[in-house]
């Protein structure tokens, strides 16, 4: 078995549940669960991109911080080259920090205003590797502003100094600073123009092809998913979906909210575009609070019958290059 055949990282049964006060305030009344993430597995390989979908607070932003232990998980394992994490001591959590980094979706709010570039690229190298000189990292700070397009006479500028576009590229230039394995881009291009988005997908897949980097890449928009990723995991109210292989998932998509999901996609082609058939889903998403019975996707399911009210369904392979959560497939 190869390197490139051994998970980077694996997780199993990931759930991250809150418990909430309960709204009408009496002492005595029990409080409520949130499950956010309810039972996510899945592997994740060197080199590769595993694109994280769905609709707002279906729990992939939950379930990217708890992979980094930025949320505690309830319970679950979070397996790093083999390496159990969860629970582990903060000592080595600190070791991990350097192979796994994270670009944030608010590119500005996540730079800190009163640092300059060349402080906010630089830090992960003082924290890591006290013993590098000034001059040193300075020095490798001008590399990786060139690398990720950033000129380096701009380095003792501030964040608000910069676009968008731009505070982003800074903030990919600081998760590249310490040649990590594995970086988590949660919404990285949501906040961004169209054109911009382009440019920075184009920089992570440059990037990932010249250091052989893995990226989970969480995002709304299929169609940035379908470009940057190799295979693609759906959520819906805290559950994996839908796991497959990019061209199984967007040529015959197995769940019915996959199949939803892709009809809104628009098509280039006006003519394509006004004869396809769009599959709206009714109803408003659920509370995480109160969860449907069996599966929770069944209220909004234009195929859901009496079982799927009285059985969960797991996560099941359907080919050789799609697993999903129905009873109907």
């Amino acid at each position: 078995m190869t390197e490139q055949d051994t998970p980077l990282l694996r997780v199993r049964d990931l759930k991250v549940h809150f418990q909430i006060p309960n709204a009408k305030g009496w002492p005595w009344s029990p409080p409520a669960t949130l499950k956010a993430v309810d039972g996510v597995s899945f592997d994740l390989y060197p080199g590769e991109t595993l694109g994280i979908v769905g609709e707002s607070g279906c729990g992939k932003s939950t379930l990217a911080r708890a992979m980094l232990n930025l949320t505690p998980a309830t319970s679950g394992s979070v397996q790093w080259q083999g390496r159990e994490m969860r629970g582990a001591p903060p000592a080595q959590w600190l070791d991990l920090r350097r192979h796994v980094q994270m670009i944030f979706q608010d590119p500005l709010a996540s730079l800190n205003p009163r640092m300059t570039v060349a402080q906010i690229i630089g830090e992960p190298l003082r924290t890591h590797q006290p013993e590098l000189g000034s001059a040193a990292i300075l020095q490798q700070v001008r590399a990786m502003m060139q690398r990720v397009g950033l000129s380096e006479h701009q380095i003792n500028r501030y964040p608000h100094e910069f676009s968008g576009g731009q505070c982003q590229r800074i903030g990919i230039a600081r998760a590249l600073i310490l040649s990590p394995k594995l970086i988590v881009c949660d919404e990285p291009v949501s906040a961004l123009d169209v054109s911009i988005q382009a440019q920075i997908v184009n920089l992570l897949k440059e990037l990932q092809q010249e250091l052989g980097l893995a990226l989970v890449f969480i995002a709304h928009d299929l169609a940035v998913v379908r470009h940057i990723s190799q295979r693609v995991l759906v959520m819906y109210l805290g559950h994996c979906m839908e796991l497959a292989n990019k061209a199984a998932l967007y040529q015959q998509p197995a769940h019915p909210y996959t199949q939803a999901l892709l009809s809104a996609i628009p098509i280039p082609d006006p003519v394509l575009e006004r004869n396809k058939v769009v599959q709206i889903l009714q109803g408003d998403l659920p509370s995480p609070l109160q969860p449907p019975s069996g599966c929770v996707f069944r209220t909004r399911c234009p195929q859901a019958q009496a079982r799927c009210a009285l059985e969960l369904p797991t996560l099941r392979r359907i080919s050789d290059q799609t697993e999903a959560a129905c009873l109907l497939v």
